[in-house]
């Protein structure tokens, strides 16, 4: 998806724009899907492409919504060595927009933990889900 900075500014909030297209992070514990948990689709907050489940989320207390898994094939990693440090960086494949961060900490079984930033995501409810 090529959008200029300038397409991405007038669609973004300037909250989206500074962490989706800047690559920010929003304050720990002060995002709407830290501790959602409703049922549903959390899509990339730039361009709609689903990126998680509800159903992958748990609540690992670190101040950001946390998944185990992202739907096959949305998400990209880049090797982020920024801050004095070596993380993976997770992107939205679709628009390159920053997500947040990935670790090999996460409790459940796939042993992952995709830290990501609320302002990055739209939740959708599934029609299946209201049935």
């Amino acid at each position: 998806m090529n959008k200029s900075e300038i397409e991405w500014k007038e669609e973004l909030t300037d909250e989206q724009y500074r962490i989706l297209r800047k690559k920010g992070t929003e304050m720990p514990h002060s995002g709407a899907y830290n501790v959602h948990f409703e049922k549903g689709t959390y899509c990339c907050a730039g361009c709609n492409e689903p990126l998680f489940e509800s159903n992958t989320k748990f609540d690992a207390h670190c101040g950001w919504p946390s998944f185990d898994e992202s739907i096959k094939g949305k998400v990209g990693y880049i090797s982020d060595k920024t801050l004095g440090m070596i993380r993976t960086e997770i992107v939205c494949k679709t628009c390159d927009g920053h997500l947040g961060h990935v670790f090999n900490d996460g409790p459940t079984q796939t042993g992952t933990r995709y830290c990501v930033n609320s302002v990055s995501l739209e939740f959708k409810i599934n029609n299946n889900d209201l049935k």
